[in-house]
């Protein structure tokens, strides 16, 4: 037997760690549903959550290795090209100067991104589960 804020899982789906913060939010939103709609719309929230996670981590260890090589790639080339050492340097600093500028910029789009994701899965959550009176 389970004690009340514990979640069984059903024997046809995959464990998922649900948050404290889910928890809470399908306690709160849906009180009267059964434990395993509940334990379903968990699984599914955090499924959800983790995945634009998981894709907004993705994007931004491919933008960074991209970054990287394009950097060792335009060092090399003006290597070959024989300029004085100095200027080169010079050069390559201002070089990594523009590129982090341009990185951080894209990490901020890449968060709000994620962000906007989130708001998305909320106002889709809240769309699910607002009574029927207030959607006619």
């Amino acid at each position: 037997m389970t004690n009340e804020n514990e979640y069984e899982v059903p024997t046809n789906s995959s464990i998922v760690e649900v948050s404290d913060e889910t928890k809470a939010l399908v306690e709160a939103e849906m009180p009267n549903e059964s434990k395993q709609v509940k334990q379903e719309t968990m699984a599914l929230i955090e499924a959800i959550k983790t995945k634009a996670q998981s894709e907004t981590q993705k994007a931004g260890e491919f933008t960074r290795e991209k970054y990287l090589e394009a950097i060792r790639s335009a060092r090399t080339e003006i290597d070959k090209l024989n300029f004085e050492p100095e200027r080169v340097e010079q050069s390559m600093q201002l070089l990594q100067k523009e590129m982090e500028k341009n990185w951080d910029a894209l990490v901020k789009q890449v968060s709000q991104l994620g962000d906007r994701l989130s708001d998305a899965a909320q106002a889709a959550w809240d769309a699910l589960t607002a009574p029927r009176s207030e959607r006619d």
